[in-house]
């Protein structure tokens, strides 16, 4: 297999301009990135496939080495069809955001400014577990894996629910 310098130059300006178009906020941008990006992908895998060799139909008088590797091109094919596919809903999104506010540009929404200024705390995976919630029973404490380090979730700044939640609980285990 001998390495085409210009092929591998073409694919890396491809790979680099589609990345820094798909960066970009307006969604003709966006499309011209993946298309370029799927195109330097394409000529990636036909690269790799190989010297070229003569059409992989049987005849007896040649040499199995000689034959070109039909898989490379299978593969371009399937991603000519995908890249495809993807360009037309692009191109559905844009020309509906076109409709709707004459702009191609994605825009902040009022929601994602609110999340944005939200802490990093998630009540449902930062909170201490005051009870170890698998189906399994434990008989002996010293042997039931701890889930969350107890001084790290006083810390924790939801760590009042969970006192909340396992003092309601005592009281509702006592009332019975």
């Amino acid at each position: 297999m001998t390495v085409n310098l210009t092929l591998l130059v073409i694919m890396g300006v491809l790979f680099s301009v589609g990345v820094y178009l798909l960066l970009e906020r307006s969604l003709t941008r966006v499309l011209l990135g993946i298309m370029l990006l799927t195109n330097g992908a394409n000529l990636l895998i036909l690269h790799t496939s190989g010297t070229p060799g003569i059409a992989p139909l049987y005849d007896a008088a040649r040499d199995p080495s000689e034959y070109s590797d039909p898989l490379p091109q299978a593969l371009v094919l399937t991603s000519i069809v995908i890249s495809l596919a993807t360009t037309a809903f692009i191109l559905s999104m844009i020309w509906r955001s076109w409709i709707l506010a004459r702009r191609d540009e994605i825009q902040d929404d009022l929601q994602d400014r609110r999340v944005a200024q939200q802490s990093s705390y998630d009540a449902e995976d930062d909170d201490a577990l005051p009870q170890d919630t698998s189906e399994f029973n434990h008989a002996d404490a010293r042997f039931a894996p701890s889930r969350h380090n107890e001084e790290e979730a006083a810390e924790s700044p939801g760590h009042y629910r969970a006192e909340k939640f396992s003092e309601a609980r005592g009281r509702s285990l006592h009332d019975h």
